[in-house]
């Protein structure tokens, strides 16, 4: 969900938690005017019972009026969310509370890029109840991959999942048009299938009749982050050892990356500042790595004349970027509750309707032959069935190892490496070096 996801976030150091203690909870905001931790097992005066969500950002839930249908259909049941704007302020607060056992709500959001620190410390994961066995829960609902990285190496699911982020190419056809390109979706797809050089290959096309002061991408980091989620092998090992450096499909990614800035197919931008806003509205470049929630983005910053000039496409690869969970810790006193609720939410049919409602792309896959992502298309990219398309991204997203510092080591490949290139002028090799020292010493902190 673009609204959770977008933001580069540095990775939260276990140790500084204690510090930051539940004083980060003062800058939430709650539905209803609580004081941000919500009340665990409470009963308002009409005898009902309260379940507290504890969430970051936007997951839609109730502007998708979910809340209110569990609501109508659970006469006993009272729901209370709480919302921390910005993951890097709620995350830390979630551990110091997981720690202490207090200050949790029934139900607690977690990002995609913490997941894996949650299931590979046994000290967190225990804090969870197994979803795995609630009632209303189906592991086959879910991507494999998705079910994969809510579960601990013992089995349990502590999370499961929202959305997703399933990578396609987003593309303005007059740009492409007006480069001598073809503006077809499927044409497109089969020209860059299996193989993110076929795309930079097109690039360089695109570039050599390109409209005065566009370019074929956006950014640098944008492709690298594109290309890195489609690759099984990532940044650690099945032993949660960091082996970015050693792996020769980063190592590949980031040379193409390079190659590709170092031709001017990219801007010279980083992602989701007001420059790159800025290029949006402009129309500075023809093509971007794109997951559904990024479709939201680009109406928001383009003008309203650009609804229908974009497209949507395949992407050479599967891949994903972004995505959440939802899991109920132990110390609650409305578990069981708590777990039915969490169980509805993630239900294909309310993912199909949040998708709707949000943009956000199931992760559930039975929800994929639901007439509303199967029929699903936004105005601004015009007649795409993005639904389908997006299916079938988030269908073929390998199965990747998270690690606890995987944005660490993305925001150093990307900001301190290939940026770079792009914007400095580095060599492919000086910008390597550059970021694995940068990312190497951050590690060690």
């Amino acid at each position: 969900m673009f609204t959770r996801t977008r933001t580069t976030r540095k990775v939260v150091v276990l140790a500084a938690v204690a510090a930051l203690g539940t004083a980060l909870l003062s800058g939430c905001s709650s539905d209803d005017g609580g004081s941000g931790t919500g009340s665990k097992g409470s009963s308002d005066s009409k005898g009902k019972t309260t379940i507290t969500l504890g969430l970051f950002g936007t997951f839609g839930f109730k502007e998708a009026g979910l809340y209110a249908d569990y609501e109508k259909l659970h006469p006993n049941i009272k729901i209370q969310q709480t919302v921390i704007t910005r993951n890097e302020n709620y995350y830390p607060a979630l551990v110091n509370h997981l720690t202490t056992g207090s200050g949790l709500a029934d139900i607690q959001g977690i990002e995609v890029g913490n997941i894996a620190e949650v299931t590979g410390t046994p000290a967190l994961a225990a804090k969870f109840e197994d979803l795995s066995k609630a009632p209303g829960v189906n592991k086959s609902d879910f991507l494999d991959w998705k079910w994969a990285q809510g579960t601990t190496k013992d089995s349990a699911t502590v999370g499961l999942g929202t959305d997703v982020g399933p990578m396609a190419i987003c593309y303005r056809k007059d740009l492409f048009k007006a480069a001598g390109l073809p503006t077809d979706r499927e044409v497109l797809a089969k020209k860059w299938a299996g193989d993110w050089s076929k795309l930079v290959a097109l690039g360089k096309q695109y570039q050599a009749n390109a409209p005065a002061g566009t370019t074929f991408l956006d950014s640098a980091g944008g492709l690298l982050n594109a290309i890195t989620s489609s690759e099984k092998a990532k940044y650690y090992d099945s032993s949660g050892k960091v082996t970015y450096k050693d792996n020769p499909a980063i190592k590949a990614a980031f040379n193409l990356t390079a190659e590709a800035a170092s031709a001017g197919l990219t801007g010279k931008l980083q992602q989701f500042q007001p420059t790159w806003n800025q290029a949006i509205a402009n129309s500075k470049f023809a093509a971007i790595s794109c997951p559904p929630w990024m479709i939201g983005t680009l109406k928001g910053a383009a003008k309203a004349t650009d609804a229908g000039k974009w497209d949507v496409a395949q992407a050479p690869k599967g891949g994903n970027w972004g995505g959440s969970f939802l899991g109920v810790p132990k110390s609650g006193k409305n578990t069981a509750e708590a777990a039915k609720l969490a169980a509805w939410l993630t239900a294909p049919a309310q993912q199909a309707k949040l998708f709707v409602a949000q943009g956000s792309f199931p992760s559930a896959q039975t929800a994929y032959s639901l007439p509303d992502v199967t029929g699903a298309k936004n105005p601004f990219t015009g007649d795409a069935p993005i639904g389908t398309i997006f299916a079938a991204a988030a269908k073929s997203a390998p199965v990747q190892v998270i690690g606890p510092k995987d944005a660490i080591i993305q925001q150093g490949l990307s900001d301190n490496g290939v940026f770079l290139v792009a914007s400095k002028g580095k060599s492919a090799a000086d910008a390597w070096k550059t970021a694995t020292d940068t990312i190497d010493n951050n590690l060690e902190k």
